[in-house]
């Protein structure tokens, strides 16, 4: 079977009109050396048994790392950690000097200042074109604080973006959601 032309950038522009989150997803390679990671294709896959996914381009330098890694944490990104998202979207090898990092709850290498952390083992990984899909399966999960939440850091059309508040919104719906389900 053929593939049509196609044009790429298009199809990159209009995938971009797609608001995502940014995380960084850290973890070790089999030599223990950090790795690290700014994805945007993180999201959802099972509640039972938990199961998360992010895709990473098989043409990045840390690929043959990544396939070996174990275990891994997702590091979902606030809007004042622009600065975490441009150092780890770099293949440079100095992407973790001045990163403090702490071991989470089940080892896994964890940022600072995250809105959540998600600490993975590897579950599966599936072919996606230029890319390999990575399915985690989710071991422990951290929140930032209680309450409502800070701003998540988004990107759209190409750049980062914040969320305009709500005005309609009561301060505390972080509060009011989590009684609700409590």
């Amino acid at each position: 079977m053929q593939d049509l032309p196609f044009d790429q950038t298009r199809f990159r522009r209009t995938l971009g009109r797609f608001p995502t989150g940014v995380a960084v997803v850290t973890g070790a390679g089999p030599d223990g050396a950090p790795l690290g990671i700014t994805v945007s294709s993180f999201n959802s896959v099972s509640l039972d048994p938990p199961l998360i996914l992010f895709s990473i381009a098989r043409r990045a330098n840390s690929f043959a790392a990544w396939q070996a890694a174990r275990h891994y944490a997702v590091n979902v990104l606030g809007e004042d950690q622009e600065w975490l998202s441009d150092r780890f979207a770099r293949p440079a090898a100095d992407k973790w000097e001045g990163v403090t990092v702490t071991a989470g709850q089940h080892g896994m290498p964890v940022l600072p200042g995250c809105l959540a952390v998600l600490e993975c083992e590897a579950y599966a990984r599936h072919d996606g074109g230029d890319h390999e899909i990575f399915v985690g399966r989710v071991l422990g999960l951290t929140v930032d604080r209680d309450g409502p939440p800070r701003p998540p850091l988004v990107f759209f059309a190409g750049r980062y973006r914040k969320l305009m508040p709500d005005p309609a919104a009561p301060e505390a719906a972080g509060d009011s959601l989590a009684r609700q389900n409590g």
